[in-house]
C-alpha cells in the first residue's frame, strides 16, 4: 500500500562518494532545480502566440547548516578547492530517511565544492545558544532518486 502521510524533513545524512556520512547538520536548504524557457514565434505563424522551448538547466547552491563541531573536514575540503581548483569537486548525496531510519530518497550531487563559509556570531550575552555555521555547496548537476517507500 502507498504511503499516504508524508516523511518529516528531521530525518537525513549528507554523504560523500565513499558512502561516509561527512557531517551532522541541522539544515540542509536550496535543493532547486530550474529549466529556464525561451519563446519563440515563427515570422509566418498563423496564431500571435510564442512557443516555449525548453533552455538550459541549472541547480541552486545547497547550503548546510549545523552547530560548530571538532570536525575539520569541511575545512580540508576547502583547501583542496582553494589549491586544486575543479580536481577537488566531488560527489555528495543528501538522503532523507523513514521514522524507522530507512533511506527513502536521495538527492546525488555530481561536480559538488564548497563555496563559501559563514561563521558564528559570537555574542556574550545569554550564553546558552548553539555556536552555529554554515556551508554553501556548488555543484554541476542534481539527480534525484526514489530509494523506498516505508509504510
Amino acid at each position: 500500500m502507498a504511503r499516504t502521510a508524508p516523511y518529516g524533513n528531521f530525518r537525513f545524512s549528507v554523504i560523500d562518494e565513499s558512502g561516509r556520512i561527512v557531517g551532522s547538520f541541522s539544515d540542509v536548504s536550496g535543493l532547486n532545480a530550474e529549466v529556464t524557457v525561451a519563446e519563440y514565434r515563427g515570422g509566418n505563424d498563423k496564431q500571435n502566440h510564442v512557443t516555449k522551448i525548453p533552455g538550459v538547466h541549472k541547480f541552486e547552491n545547497v547550503t548546510l547548516k549545523r552547530g560548530i563541531v571538532d570536525s575539520k573536514s569541511f575545512w580540508e575540503w576547502m583547501n583542496e578547492v582553494w589549491t586544486q581548483g575543479p580536481a577537488a569537486k566531488r560527489v555528495m548525496r543528501v538522503v532523507m530517511q523513514s521514522e524507522s531510519n530507512e533511506d527513502v530518497q536521495q538527492w546525488k550531487l555530481s561536480g559538488a565544492f564548497p563555496t563559501k563559509y559563514t561563521g558564528p556570531t559570537l555574542a556574550a550575552a545569554g550564553g546558552t545558544e548553539v555556536a552555529m555555521e554554515e556551508w554553501q555547496i556548488a555543484y554541476d548537476v542534481m539527480e534525484f532518486k526514489q530509494l523506498a517507500t516505508p509504510d
